[in-house]
């Protein structure tokens, strides 16, 4: 049985983002331009969805449970003309977890903790920020969750967790992957062992 097409789409932008600031497992909402991205995120994965020759109801739709990747879900099944609703929740998706340093600049995290951002700066996959995640362990769920699916899929999450997919996948090394921006209102398709960005 051939592996599941992953339509990965990063949720749009927040304030936050547009700040700097790192979110994490912080619910913070989508701003206007990230209501655009996801829209536009929706057209795209239309065309890609004709274009592979697969059928609306025969893929999975699943969401991390921060409301910016599950309202980034609804417009790109608007978009679609899909009811809007019609999608699951999945806790492996959520954004890696920072700690203390959620809701800090780069420059506020190397203030706080400069030490340990140091070393964090030197390995990011490994080292994790005060009660906060390692991208190996987000690697861990990124790769259950893989595991189980049973379907081609499109998948609304974040920035973190697509570096750690992309490990996970072996399409990608833990140093190239660390610091690999991941573009808001593209889709990101993970199909037959590679990657490929459309925007």
């Amino acid at each position: 049985m051939p592996s599941p097409t992953i339509y990965f789409i990063r949720h749009g932008e927040t304030a936050w983002n547009a700040a700097g600031r790192f979110q994490g497992t912080q619910d913070i909402p989508l701003n206007d331009l990230g209501h655009a991205q996801a829209t536009h995120a929706g057209g795209v994965l239309g065309e890609l969805i004709a274009r592979n020759g697969h059928a609306f109801d025969r893929l999975a739709f699943i969401a991390s449970p921060l409301i910016r990747a599950r309202r980034t879900m609804e417009l790109v099944r608007e978009a679609l003309a899909l009811p809007a609703d019609g999608f699951v929740l999945d806790d492996r998706l959520r954004e890696i977890a920072y700690g203390v340093w959620e809701g800090s600049t780069l420059s506020e995290m190397r203030a706080s903790h400069p030490e340990l951002f140091a070393m964090r700066e030197r390995d990011k996959w490994n080292v994790s920020p005060p009660g906060g995640e390692s991208y190996v362990a987000v690697t861990r769920r990124m790769r259950d969750w893989y595991r189980q699916l049973a379907a081609d899929t499109v998948a609304v999450s974040h920035g973190g967790t697509a570096r750690a997919l992309m490990v996970a996948l072996g399409v990608a090394t833990p140093a190239t992957a660390a610091d690999l921006f991941i573009e808001q209102g593209a889709v990101y398709v993970f199909s037959d062992g590679a990657l490929a960005k459309y925007d």
